[in-house]
């Protein structure tokens, strides 16, 4: 890009300046899949000590998830949910939360931020930790959500013999979901998105 706006302070900003911009962040927003999937990858070869890698235990959670009949925008958020790993060491839930939050809903929305304290019931009591610490959500309509998340498909993706389906069979999903955001407060005008991949 060689044309940049001018202003020193956003509130100096002009109309000509955000024509400039806003076909920059349409553009920057059509490779955002590949970009999460990018990251996703990172994740390949990280066994932090578990039997196996988180990109293996994230293809499994989402391929048991698929093979459970789960809508595309579960199993995207079953695919991404420990995304936030290399970033978010002590908060990795809500890394994958935050990049999923404009394209999913309420429920799975919560159920990724919070898949922590309640995969923490099958593990917590071995560190001196609470098992039972996912109880301070039991009001919460989504808690029996997030706990059969973490029981069905999160939980039992740790297995190093496990059949598994590789992340090219998910790509496209990821593709679709980030193709249309639904909870922003960042509306780009159709005819300023920069065409699909």
């Amino acid at each position: 890009m060689n044309t940049r706006a001018r202003f020193t302070r956003m509130e100096s900003s002009t109309k000509e300046d955000w024509g400039l911009i806003v076909p920059e962040f349409a553009k920057m927003a059509s490779s955002l899949a590949d970009r999460v999937l990018a990251h996703l990858r990172l994740l390949d070869g990280d066994f932090g000590g578990f039997p196996v890698d988180r990109l293996t235990h994230s293809l499994q959670t989402a391929t048991l998830a698929l093979k459970a009949g789960r809508d595309e925008e579960y199993v995207v958020c079953a695919l991404l949910h420990d995304i936030g790993d290399t970033l978010g060491t002590y908060n990795h839930p809500d890394i994958g939360a935050a990049i999923l939050k404009p394209f999913i809903g309420e429920a799975n929305h919560w159920m990724v931020q919070h898949h922590g304290v309640f995969q923490g019931y099958n593990f917590f009591h071995h560190l001196g930790m609470d098992r039972n610490m996912r109880d301070m959500f039991r009001s919460n309509p989504h808690y029996e959500h997030a706990a059969e998340f973490v029981d069905l498909f999160d939980n039992a993706a740790f297995d190093p013999h496990a059949d598994f389906l590789p992340l090219s069979d998910f790509e496209d999903m990821v593709r679709r979901l980030m193709a249309d955001p639904k909870n922003t407060i960042y509306k780009v005008p159709i005819d300023q998105q920069a065409a699909p991949r």
